[in-house]
């Protein structure tokens, strides 16, 4: 894949944990139908497990998408692997297991552009530039950049997240990836100067939370906008007729159609 965050042509299609809507969410079958629908990124979120390997799930316990209970960051990477995380959704996904962020980099990594979003219940304090603390050594946002650099994937992923430390420590690294901020349905009025203080590269907040006068204003500054959950096709009309730049979405196939279709509809000739 060639092609890079600096060459998004809007409206930019997001797949929210892959393809949400009709696979088990962050799992690798979710992430290759969102590939083979043909989006342009990926969404996927990533925690610690209890000895420190980045792992991909969105839910700080494991009670809701996989065969077991309790928090995240107290199962070790062989606990986590030999769950089942697909059987909840459908039994045909028995065998999908939980990703680690590695394996969603070699799967996806060449094929789609990839956004990481760091879950807040992860942070840690301290910066990942200060070794002299054992932890900022592995610190999860440390582990994503390196990871993101081992694969040579520093032009087409992006890291976000809801917590701006992670954001703001990346930011110290004298290489990383682009970053993005995260906000939810209440919007501060200084959010997109927050953004532009923090050096994002995009912002993305909840779609029922968007304004003309904040899209205006992140563009004048250069930041993109990426709003969330956009599921139904009103509301995928509605942002991108605002302007936005992509949209994060359950159904990544529906919202290639539906964009498709309104810009088919748009190029018709009237009578």
């Amino acid at each position: 894949m060639s092609r890079t965050l600096n060459d998004i042509k809007p409206p930019l299609i997001i797949g929210h944990r892959g393809y949400r809507a009709k696979y088990p969410e962050n799992t690798l079958a979710s992430f290759s139908a969102a590939i083979a629908a043909g989006a342009d990124m990926i969404e996927l979120d990533v925690t610690l497990s209890k000895d420190r390997k980045v792992v991909v799930i969105h839910d700080d316990t494991l009670n809701r998408t996989t065969s077991g209970l309790g928090p995240v960051h107290q199962a070790t990477l062989q606990e986590l692997k030999q769950l089942d995380a697909g059987s909840w959704f459908d039994p045909r996904f028995t065998e999908e297991s939980l990703p680690t962020l590695e394996d969603v980099l070699i799967l996806a990594g060449k094929k789609i552009l990839i956004n990481v979003e760091i879950k807040s219940s992860a942070w840690e304090s301290g910066s990942p530039e200060d070794t002299s603390k054992d932890t900022s050594k592995d610190a999860i946002e440390r582990q994503v950049v390196d990871l993101i650099i081992q694969y040579d994937l520093l032009n087409s992923t992006l890291v976000s997240s809801f917590h701006a430390g992670f954001l703001k420590n990346i930011g110290k690294l004298p290489v990383h990836p682009e970053i993005a901020f995260i906000t939810d349905r209440n919007t501060p009025q200084n959010t997109v100067d927050m953004c532009e203080r923090l050096g994002v590269f995009s912002w993305h907040p909840h779609y029922n939370s968007l304004e003309q006068r904040y899209i205006e204003k992140a563009h004048a500054r250069g930041i993109l906008i990426f709003p969330y959950t956009v599921n139904s096709v009103e509301d995928m009309l509605m942002v991108v007729n605002m302007g936005v730049d992509g949209l994060i979405t359950d159904d990544p196939g529906a919202a290639i159609s539906c964009i498709a279709a309104s810009r088919n509809t748009s190029a018709r000739p009237i009578d």
